[in-house]
């Protein structure tokens, strides 16, 4: 994966969620993001609209972005995968927001499919691609 990304993902800690069943439903989560997997760890409650959701299709679309009004400092990523209830990201999670242990969340992971990137840091309309493989 390049670099960029990597960085990109690992300094923050939101993102926006897309689901489909029945309906569209769109959340944003706080994420811990594990470089050696390609994984977003995220809590949420089974029972929320988009959990309802993950039950019939994992298949869940998402951004990462910097809010910025500069066009030359825009920075973020668009990114699909499959989102499945998964405890083994719990350290990762709980070390990056360790508030949350207490909590006792249900935590789910996003196994990153494809990643696009879009940096203008690196010039107007910069691209930067990413699939498993």
């Amino acid at each position: 994966m390049n670099p960029k990304i990597t960085d990109f993902l690992t300094q923050h800690h939101l993102l926006s969620l897309a689901t489909y069943h029945e309906t569209l439903q769109c959340c944003s989560l706080f994420y811990a993001y594990d470089p050696d997997t390609v994984t977003f760890i995220v809590a949420s409650d089974p029972k929320t609209q988009h959990g309802h959701a993950l039950i019939h299709s994992p298949k869940v679309a998402g951004t990462v972005s910097v809010e910025t009004t500069t066009v030359g400092k825009i920075q973020g990523i668009q990114f699909q995968g499959e989102m499945i209830q998964d405890e083994r990201g719990k350290e990762c999670y709980f070390k990056a927001f360790p508030y949350a242990r207490i909590m006792n969340p249900t935590l789910w992971s996003i196994r990153i499919h494809t990643i696009k990137m879009t940096d203008n840091t690196l010039g107007f309309g910069k691209k930067l691609y990413w699939e498993r493989s």
